[in-house]
Order: C-alpha cells, then sequence, then structure tokens
C-alpha cells in the first residue's frame, strides 16, 4: 500500500471540510471532478483539493 502523503494547503482540502462538516462547500469543488485522491478517493474539480491527487481526466 502507497504512502498517504499530503501534498499542498491541507486546510483546503476535501478531507479536512468533511471533518469539518463543510459539504455545501464540497459539493462547490466537486461539480466536475477532474481529479481523485489517492489516499481517500474523493474527487475534486481541482488537484488543489485533495492531498495526494491523479488526473481522472
Amino acid at each position: 500500500m502507497a504512502e498517504q502523503v499530503c501534498k499542498g494547503e491541507h486546510k483546503g482540502h476535501l478531507c479536512v471540510l468533511a471533518s469539518q462538516d463543510k459539504f455545501e462547500e464540497i459539493k462547490k469543488l466537486a461539480k466536475s471532478p477532474k481529479h481523485i485522491c489517492f489516499n481517500c478517493g474523493r474527487v475534486a474539480d481541482s488537484d488543489k483539493n485533495v492531498c495526494n491527487p491523479m488526473s481522472i481526466d
């Protein structure tokens, strides 16, 4: 299993927003997902909103 790492500013990542119950903000950031997080599997429009991004488009 790959080591879980966080790239970038963690405070804007979907995992942090979910832990703060900010689901309306998450919906805005994941309307047209183009990236998936290798760590948690969440998807987001921008690679800046996940810890360990991989492009899915």
